[in-house]
């Protein structure tokens, strides 16, 4: 797996190259702004990218919007959104552009190299990975109006553990569940939020979008 990371603050983007490396990922390079990264994956042709969500010259959405550009550019190259912030809304925005090998996750996580490593991996192979912890706060910010008030306490945790990225045979690792009950239940999730099987989209992806955006908490102006 070859990567490049793209992040201002070179402490971090120096150890994060260093602890990808002994954990056997081909770091490519290591850059600093938005220019730099976009340069370097026409370079290199990365296998998936490490971006900030804060980049240079205004420290806001950088990351983002040159995100965005290389998958438009690449629609094959994994993307892993880092951030210090707990804001669903980077979340939301980033799954409804891009449904398939996009990753966010808080900055605080990934020193443990074995989650930055296997979300690398998940996006490499088109999957969808959003923060657990992300996850598990916003599922105790549900809305009284929210379309997620019809699923019981059972589907509510298939669908939180679904927002972490987590497979079928994961969701029953982890709740200790046959294949056929979690299947039964992610049916269930489906058809309570109005996801028929012919609606344009990933169901899975969009019911995810659904959660995100129930439980994202008002917004401040």
């Amino acid at each position: 797996m070859r990567v490049i990371i793209a992040d201002d603050e070179v402490l971090l983007r120096e150890g994060l190259a260093r602890l990808l490396r002994e954990a056997g990922v081909d770091v490519l390079a290591t850059v600093g702004t938005p220019d730099d990264l976009r340069h370097r994956v026409a370079i290199d042709g990365p296998d998936a990218v490490i971006v900030d969500i804060r980049m240079p010259p205004t420290q806001t959405d950088e990351g983002l919007v040159v995100a965005d550009a290389l998958r438009t550019a690449h629609p094959r190259l994994g993307i892993v959104i880092l951030s210090h912030h707990l804001d669903s809304r980077y979340a939301v925005g980033l799954i409804e552009r891009h449904a398939e090998g996009v990753g966010y996750l808080l900055k605080e996580r990934v020193s443990d190299v074995a989650v930055l490593v296997d979300a690398l991996r998940r996006v490499c192979d088109g999957e969808c990975v959003v923060d657990p912890t992300i996850a598990a706060r916003l599922i105790r910010r549900r809305e009284a109006t929210s379309p997620l008030t019809d699923l019981t306490p059972r589907e509510r945790e298939v669908l939180g553990l679904m927002a972490e990225g987590r497979s079928n045979p994961e969701i029953c690792a982890g709740l200790f569940l046959s294949t056929k009950t979690v299947e039964a239940h992610v049916r269930q999730i489906f058809q309570k939020l109005g996801l028929r099987e012919d609606a344009s989209g990933h169901r899975r992806v969009l019911a995810v979008l659904e959660h995100l955006r129930s439980t994202d908490p008002p917004r401040h102006r």
